[in-house]
């Protein structure tokens, strides 16, 4: 598997380090499948990661505009069976 083939990427867990990881490779271009086996577990990653993107606008690192382009990128879910969709899972 070549590098640029890898155009969504499934992270498994969407705990500190999950939701870390999945903000990194949103922030990178790619499309993320977050998955965990629980809705409210998800919900709170994504909140966690917009307001870290938040932090990053404050702090000149991402412009505001790019924000909701990297909400974008992730896609929460419960099923395991999306994950398949990925080329790459972490």
């Amino acid at each position: 598997m070549l590098l640029d083939s890898i155009k969504t990427v499934a992270v498994l867990g969407a705990g500190t380090m999950g939701n870390g990881i999945a903000h990194v490779f949103a922030r990178a271009g790619y499309n993320v499948i977050l998955r965990d086996v629980d809705q409210r577990y998800l919900e709170r990653a994504l909140d966690t990661i917009g307001k870290n993107l938040d932090r990053e606008v404050k702090k000149g690192k991402l412009a505001e505009s790019e924000k909701p382009a990297v909400l974008a990128r992730l896609k929460p879910v419960t099923d395991m069976a999306a994950i398949a969709a990925a080329d790459f899972a972490v």
